[in-house]
């Protein structure tokens, strides 16, 4: 993945380039997306939680990312136990179907506790869950993250409903054609749940922080931290508020954004409109 920027965007590497001018004359075809998921987990500060991917990942080495992965084919199991807004609602949030919308819902609280070990799930549609850091929980988390355990299980195993509730819809970014993974991503926001604990859960990550928006971004540009464009763009929007009540009550039009590839002057560069 590399940096983009509104207006003149950014210089492709020549690889890349030489991959988009192929794309652009149809010299080859671009590689389908998947359906991902990523959720912005915040706290009074205001602040989020980032997880720095590990250097040896084929996706995003290196990043500084919110939790979130590519949706599982389970996800859209209809078995899952479910309150707040229907799949329907998310569907026509998002402009997706009834099922990619369940499956993109329930991939972000499962990759939310996979990767974080917070979970946005409860006993009833009106609680959430507290401490979801002892031993069983960990064992759980573990099994969703081999596959050995569906969400739709796990959830009925603890007689807990997903809270579809504590979701707020974000934005929806989809890899640039040129690139070689790609995914059509939604993203959402969320308040860390009373009670819980994030947790160094490893994976994935190497490392992760706590941070204000305007310090992650201010670490962005003085280069101690590498950032996604999705990510230091929403960054970039999550730090004019002074406050979660506030980020929670801004008005969000959900519309996706994709990157593209044109020539400007003979040279090749990203840009996003």
């Amino acid at each position: 993945m590399v940096f983009y920027v509104t207006g003149v965007g950014f210089p492709l590497p020549a690889e890349l380039a030489a991959r988009a001018r192929d794309i652009i004359a149809g010299r080859i075809e671009p590689v389908p997306t998947r359906d991902a998921a990523t959720v912005v987990i915040l706290r009074e500060g205001p602040e989020v939680y980032l997880l720095r991917r590990k250097s040896t990942m084929a996706f995003a080495a290196g990043a500084y990312v919110f939790p979130g992965g590519s949706v599982d084919a389970r996800d859209a199991d209809q078995a899952v136990a479910w309150a707040g807004p229907s799949p329907a609602e998310w569907g026509e949030t998002f402009h997706a179907s009834e099922g990619v919308a369940r499956a993109l819902v329930c991939a972000a609280v499962r990759e939310t506790f996979e990767e974080s070990g917070v979970l946005l799930a409860g006993p009833d549609p009106g609680t959430v869950v507290g401490d979801t850091t002892g031993d069983d929980w960990e064992a759980d988390r573990l099994a969703l993250i081999d596959r050995s355990l569906s969400f739709a299980d796990f959830l009925a195993r603890r007689g807990l409903v997903l809270r579809s509730d504590l979701l707020k819809p974000w934005a929806h970014w989809i890899t640039p054609e040129i690139e070689s993974r790609r995914f059509d991503t939604r993203f959402f926001a969320a308040v860390l749940p009373e009670g819980q604990r994030t947790r160094d859960v490893g994976g994935e990550a190497d490392q992760v922080a706590w941070k204000r928006p305007a310090e992650a971004l201010q670490l962005a540009d003085q280069g101690e931290i590498f950032l996604m464009p999705p990510t230091h763009h929403t960054l970039d929007e999550l730090a004019v508020h002074d406050d979660v009540g506030s980020i929670l009550a801004e008005h969000r039009k959900i519309v996706p954004i994709m990157p593209k590839a044109v020539e400007i002057e003979g040279e090749m560069r990203l840009v996003t409109t």
